[in-house]
């Protein structure tokens, strides 16, 4: 695939998520049924290892494995990926990126260092060696709210003019003013938000969504999506009650409760019906029970029918 400019970053992109057997080896048969279902559900577009795909926790091994099987399958569809080559460690985030090269996405994604906050002329430097290692391959900035470092619009603009090309962003959004300043400061970056924030920030200038709404179901998010194209007032009404959905019955789970975002899409994917995937995560962190999958598809399907159980 070659290497995809900013303004052919849209719309909605599914989350690969990581499917794990009970003794937590990789389910590598329902990755492929995974990535096999996406597509025909066409998606805007499938990125890897991101929260849900449980990047941090993965060998070098099972890395180059799940990104090989996405390359291979989506080339052969003509589906848009990215490879997700974040980790903690940036030595490692760069070895990743390096071998990434030799399957050809669309872009990569990457996190800044995570053990301590870096300065911004660590950033910089930083996002100046892996640009240098994925040669023509455009840079995904993944900043999510949890980021150690948090990047502003005037960030962004900093790390322009110090010569970095980044293609996009994966951002928490902002108002009104946060929209004006990052269109003034970074006219040509694809800005992607949370995905239950897709219909207004559409509207006030982002371009899609690394979508967390996808995880429920990708062919209802992606139809989601395009209305907004052609009806953006009955995208914006469904926007709200999707975002009432989540406040009530997944944001409790992390807030109140404790649980890892990734525990949340993971147990969301699990309800929404259209995957096989179990809400299991990797050591150490902790997942949702069978029940409460139960009790979220029932609730989904009285609220929020338009994405549940659906094929």
């Amino acid at each position: 695939m070659r290497p995809l400019k900013s303004e052919e970053i849209f719309g909605n992109w599914g989350t690969l998520l990581l499917p794990l057997n009970s003794d937590e080896s990789i389910d590598y048969t329902l990755l492929s049924e995974e990535i096999d279902t996406m597509i025909a559900m066409k998606v805007n577009g499938i990125y890897s290892n991101g929260t849900a795909g449980e990047f941090y926790n993965q060998t070098e091994e099972e890395f180059d494995r799940i990104n090989s099987m996405l390359a291979e399958k989506c080339s052969a569809a003509g589906m848009l990926f990215q490879v997700g080559c974040s980790h903690m460690s940036p030595k490692i985030s760069l070895e990743r990126l390096k071998r990434t090269i030799e399957w050809q996405p669309g872009a990569v994604q990457v996190i800044l260092p995570d053990w301590f906050p870096p300065t911004m002329n660590e950033v910089i430097d930083f996002l100046k060696k892996m640009q240098e290692a994925a040669g023509e391959i455009g840079l995904v900035l993944y900043n999510p709210p949890h980021a150690k470092k948090r990047i502003s619009p005037e960030d962004f603009l900093r790390i322009k003019n110090a010569g970095v090309s980044l293609v996009g962003c994966k951002v928490p959004g902002g108002d009104e003013n946060w929209y004006r300043q990052m269109k003034k400061s970074v006219p040509e970056l694809s800005v992607f938000i949370p995905g239950h924030h897709l219909a207004t920030g559409i509207k006030l200038g982002a371009q899609g969504a690394y979508s967390n709404v996808a995880c429920l179901n990708p062919l209802a998010a992606q139809q989601w999506y395009e209305s907004m194209l052609t009806d953006m007032d009955a995208a914006l009404k469904l926007e709200i009650r999707i975002r009432q959905f989540m406040q009530d019955h997944i944001v409790p789970f992390i807030q109140l409760k404790g649980y890892a975002n990734q525990a949340v899409d993971k147990l969301m994917a699990a309800a929404g019906g259209w995957t096989k995937m179990s809400p299991r995560l990797r050591w150490p962190y902790q997942w949702l029970s069978e029940e409460e999958v139960l009790r979220i598809r029932k609730i989904g399907n009285q609220v929020l029918p338009e994405f549940f159980n659906r094929q």
